[in-house]
């Protein structure tokens, strides 16, 4: 076996690369490193979608954008239920939209999946354990978690501690994993790939930062507090770090962004400021690098923005602009996900 060194290689006019035949051994001492593994989780990922809400009519539309990039998001599709308050959670190809509700009729358990990779097409995947809005969402790479929340008008019902999971690779109905510390409603929730995050929520509003281990089955574990106490938020993360962003403590709108260490216990410390103010429901979607805030509600008075601003996560400091959503519009408490968040490594 002989050695050689090449910086290029072309066809005759260098408008194509060759194809390399009948070679039965290579090595090198530079970086490169061939394909592996399914083909959708060769590249082509870092893309979050956005299910809007309310502001102050309910939205079926929802958005995307390259997380990486800069500029307006550009529409996904039609989500098949008009609801609010729904909570979501993503793998690398799949994401998961469960629970919440309309207006003005019953909160449902029903759970939808669409593909990242697709612009739209909702298909039914199975039903939450109880029909519910306001859920904190939390995944891995296999499974989507979704912790408390609280009934609806016409039929309400008092907030819930139950933690429920779905497998994202299969479709069917919710398991039981177990319960949250305090039952809460507009909880935010983020992910590291072995441990889930649930944060905040109303009723009485409070700061407690809980989390649970992914992969097993049992109640959470107190993890510290919020900097500010909070409901109709959200959470995003990369692997090791996690925000919380935006929020309300009625009358109060936040804007404040959080952040936690994930694999520590201990309280949040402040991050900075998002973009939007005087607005709450801003809904957070994350790559390894950066955290996407987008939209945001207050109804009283009624403000809503279309605002999508960014942070990167390693650093702290306050949010710069991205670019716009499509319609003015709140994304909900967790109505937001991506196929390259932190629960994906």
């Amino acid at each position: 076996m002989s050695d050689f060194r090449i910086d290029k290689i072309t066809n005759r006019d260098g408008s194509a690369g060759t194809q390399i035949a009948g070679i039965s051994t290579f090595s090198g001492t530079s970086g490169m490193q061939l394909p592996s593994g399914p083909t959708e989780y060769r590249g082509g990922r870092g893309r979050a979608v956005f299910q809007r809400g309310y502001g102050p009519s309910t939205y079926t539309g929802t958005d995307f954008v390259e997380i990486a990039t800069i500029g307006n998001a550009v529409s996904f599709g039609t989500a098949t239920r008009m609801t609010v308050q729904a909570a979501s959670a993503g793998s690398s190809t799949r994401g998961i939209v469960a629970g919440g509700a309309a207006p003005t009729t019953a909160l449902n358990a029903v759970a939808d999946y669409f593909i990242f990779s697709s612009k739209g097409g909702y298909s039914d995947f199975g039903e939450l354990t109880r029909g519910r809005r306001g859920t904190g969402a939390c995944n891995d790479s296999t499974r989507a978690v979704f912790g408390g929340g609280a009934g609806n008008a016409p039929n309400p019902s008092p907030n819930t501690d139950i933690i429920d999971y779905f497998i994202f690779s299969t479709t069917g109905n919710a398991t039981d994993f177990g319960n949250i510390t305090k039952s809460a409603r507009q909880m935010a929730g983020c992910s590291s790939p072995t441990r889930g995050i649930f944060a905040g929520g109303y009723n009485p509003v409070n700061n407690i930062i809980d989390y649970i281990t992914i992969q097993s089955r049992g109640n959470a574990t107190d993890f510290g507090d919020l900097t500010v106490a909070r409901g109709s938020f959200s959470g995003g993360s990369n692997a090791t770090r996690g925000l919380f962003a935006s929020g309300l403590d009625n009358p109060t709108n936040y804007n404040v962004i959080d952040y936690i260490t994930i694999a520590s216990t201990g309280n949040a410390t402040n991050f900075g400021d998002t973009l939007q103010t005087g607005v709450h429901n801003t809904g957070t979607a994350c790559s390894q690098t950066r955290a996407l805030f987008a939209g945001g509600y207050n109804d009283s008075p009624t403000v809503t923005t279309n605002v999508i601003s960014y942070a990167t996560i390693s650093s702290t400091g306050n949010a710069v602009d991205f670019g716009d959503m499509t319609s003015i519009g709140a994304v909900g408490n967790d109505g937001a996900a991506s196929d390259a968040n932190g629960g994906l490594g």
